[in-house]
């Protein structure tokens, strides 16, 4: 099934617009990675950088009150700007009662004035987010969860800035992905750099977002084919260990201070094996965060996945065996399962051979195959943020 999947990516290029979070490359060599990685041995782990060791749990959810989540994408743009009220209707008129908002953006920009002056001395801020109480004060007032997004590891603001926290060339440029916008990432295996996300992650919190949603919590797509030949610090631990050490480090900074942790994972890697070669284990991340966020697009699956001729014709049909599979994937991990809250497709896929229009059918019938495996919450990804009106969101 994964080669089914990378042979038709390959042929697609891009996602677009509609999904700037995951391009069909990264798809492609990630199911490569998880179709050929050794799926690694459970463990423990301390947390600590450097002890090589894997995460066993001992967490507790600091959100026990939390609504069932029902919410969309707000970008920094759509929070700070006139959007917002649009969004605000939207929460009032429907059972919608959440945002993910970019607090940390996918070029690694911090979106607001924190105030921290470490932060501060980064020069990574950006003021797209002029006033965040007020933002706050809007999504109380309008009983909205408020969660915030930071993308991790993708980071080519830090990286220009700090390149000894990136992976350098052979001839000593920094990395990135070659793409007509090039991204780079920073490294999973340096300290400083979870530290500093952390510290963003505190001032969130501080500012008083429910909670914290970290996305590109891996190492670049097909990095094991390059990772001789960068220089960059590592050490004994694997790749998977590294990154879910970071997730445990996380969590163990921030539940203290009454905020759930939550991680963006591709959705088919409940699908497959562990993918070694991006650092991504869907279990260990798993029992390590209070909700697990399942990107389970239909557009994202190919001909052959859960025997739809075109999966993103079919969204009942794709995300019921997407959750099926999610289910699955998390019953060894017992006590230690996380929320499951899956991102939905709420864009056409007009990249995709035999896409069909999205609209409220289609969202409705994402929501009522969540709904038919028992999992109640959802988020809603549209990059502009313009979400189809009418939906009934309890199908």
């Amino acid at each position: 099934m994964e080669l089914l999947l990378a042979s038709l990516l390959m042929v697609m290029g891009q996602v677009g617009a509609d999904q700037p979070n995951v391009s069909f490359d990264q798809l492609v060599q990630a199911s490569h990675d998880a179709k050929n990685a050794a799926v690694q041995p459970a463990g423990t782990a301390s947390g600590s950088p450097g002890s090589g060791s894997q995460a066993a749990v001992d967490k507790h959810d600091p959100q026990q009150d939390a609504p069932k989540v029902k919410g969309v994408y707000m970008t920094a743009h759509s929070a700070g700007g006139a959007r917002l009220n649009t969004l605000m209707k939207l929460m009032d008129d429907t059972e919608l009662n959440a945002v993910v908002v970019d607090v940390k953006d996918d070029w690694g920009y911090i979106t607001y004035p924190t105030g921290n002056p470490e932060l501060e001395a980064m020069d990574t801020t950006q003021k797209i987010i002029p006033d965040m109480p007020k933002l706050m004060s809007t999504l109380q007032e309008h009983q909205v969860y408020p969660i915030a997004r930071i993308v991790v590891f993708k980071d080519t603001v830090l990286a220009q800035k700090h390149p000894e926290l990136s992976f350098i060339n052979p001839d000593g440029t920094l990395w990135n992905n070659g793409k007509a916008t090039p991204d780079s990432f920073v490294n999973p295996y340096k300290k400083e750099v979870w530290d500093y996300n952390i510290k963003v992650a505190k001032e969130a919190a501080k500012a008083g977002f429910k909670e914290i949603q970290f996305d590109y919590v891996r190492f670049p797509e097909g990095f094991e084919k390059r990772a001789d030949s960068l220089q960059y610090d590592k050490d004994e631990r694997t790749r998977i260990q590294a990154v879910t050490e970071f997730v445990h480090y996380a969590r163990e900074q921030l539940e203290p201070l009454g905020v759930r942790v939550s991680v963006d994972i591709f959705g088919y890697a409940a699908s497959v094996p562990a993918a070694e070669g991006i650092g991504q284990d869907f279990e260990k991340i798993s029992e390590n965060v209070h909700v697990i966020c399942p990107m389970i697009y239909p557009s994202h699956y190919s001909t052959g996945w859960f025997g739809a001729k075109v999966p993103d014709a079919a969204p009942y049909v794709t995300i019921n065996g997407a959750a099926k599979d999610t289910l699955k994937k998390l019953e060894p991990i017992g006590q230690s399962k996380p929320v499951i809250r899956p991102w939905l497709q709420d864009f056409t896929a007009s990249w995709v051979q035999g896409y069909i229009k999205y609209g409220k059918h289609e969202v409705e019938e994402q929501i009522r195959a969540l709904k038919d495996n028992g999992v109640d919450e959802f988020l809603l990804w549209n990059a502009v943020n313009t979400y189809t009106p009418d939906v009934n969101y309890e199908p």
